[in-house]
């Protein structure tokens, strides 16, 4: 895609920018073009001037549970973390925009004395991610309390049911329809004690505070394999510490890797399949990232 025609296509863009700059990873090369709709509107209209045009067009919310890599991303990347962000509260009703980070919802509906969202404090993504992965931790995942999501497909909104978004354990519809883009999502939650949600949610802080390291990473690298953690899994194989150049298995939990500074996605990614590899080699479990993988190498 010619570089003209993008700012011509989309003039409120940023060009040639560096996505490790938008990763929790820290990770990623540039965007031919970077927008930031500031309105559902906004992003339909630039999704579809894009089809028009023959643009590919990538989403990205938070930054988290992604690895962009090193050759960056071509034609239009939307980022909807910090720019769709609106929320609706309508009794025990929320609707939250794709863009809603996952913990400040968390936060605000405890906030307004409504339970069910408490474990997404422990979830550094957003709304449409949540969706997209249905996003859990401590014990809870966003199918329990999730009602619909609208979902922009064939050129079209559709409000899609629960049932119908096909989730299970960090798994949702769009994964087979990667075109779909989620756009707001609906919870109905219960009424409960502000005081009590509030001090939960401390609770399920100080729990990520004391696992997690300190440095740059994507979050979870692994999925669950079955009846077991892929932190305890990767630690029995004696792999907490492994490098691959400026990458890490976290000394601190082994189902993280770290960016130490300037690590590469290639380095990432050799990292990923030397885990896996020695998981199979010494205790015969195949571990499945978690991580998203896109862009060119």
């Amino acid at each position: 895609m010619h570089a003209n025609t993008l700012h011509r296509l989309f003039p409120s863009a940023k060009f040639d920018e560096p996505l490790k700059r938008y990763t929790a990873w820290k990770i990623g090369g540039p965007a031919d073009a970077l927008l930031e709709p500031g309105s559902v509107d906004e992003l339909i209209e630039a999704t579809e001037k894009a089809a028009e045009h023959g643009v590919p067009v990538t989403i990205l919310g938070g930054g988290t549970n992604v690895l962009v890599r090193d050759g960056g991303i071509r034609g239009l990347t939307i980022r909807l973390a910090k720019s769709l962000t609106n929320v609706k509260v309508e009794g025990t009703r929320v609707t939250a925009d794709a863009g809603v980070l996952y913990p400040v919802l968390a936060n605000s509906t405890a906030g307004r004395g409504l339970a069910g969202l408490e474990f997404a404090t422990g979830i550094p993504g957003t709304v449409g991610g949540a969706v997209y992965m249905n996003a859990g931790a401590y014990g809870s995942e966003t199918t329990e309390v999730l009602d619909w999501a609208d979902v922009f497909r064939d050129h079209r909104v559709v409000r899609m049911e629960n049932g119908e978004l096909d989730l299970s354990y960090r798994h949702s519809a769009m994964h087979e329809n990667p075109g779909w883009i989620v756009l707001r999502a609906s919870y109905t939650l219960a009424p409960g004690d502000p005081t009590e949600l509030k001090a939960r949610i401390k609770e399920f802080r100080a729990q990520r505070m004391n696992g997690s390291p300190n440095r740059p990473s994507c979050g979870s690298t692994f999925k669950r394999p079955k009846g077991d953690f892929p932190g305890r899994v990767i630690e029995a194989a004696g792999l907490k510490g492994t490098r691959v150049g400026r990458i890490e298995v976290s000394p601190v939990h082994a189902n993280y890797f770290v960016n130490l500074g300037d690590g590469t996605a290639q380095e990432a990614l050799e990292l990923i399949e030397l885990v896996r590899q020695r998981v199979i080699e010494k205790l015969d479990i195949e571990l499945e990232p978690e991580v998203r993988v896109i862009g060119e190498p």
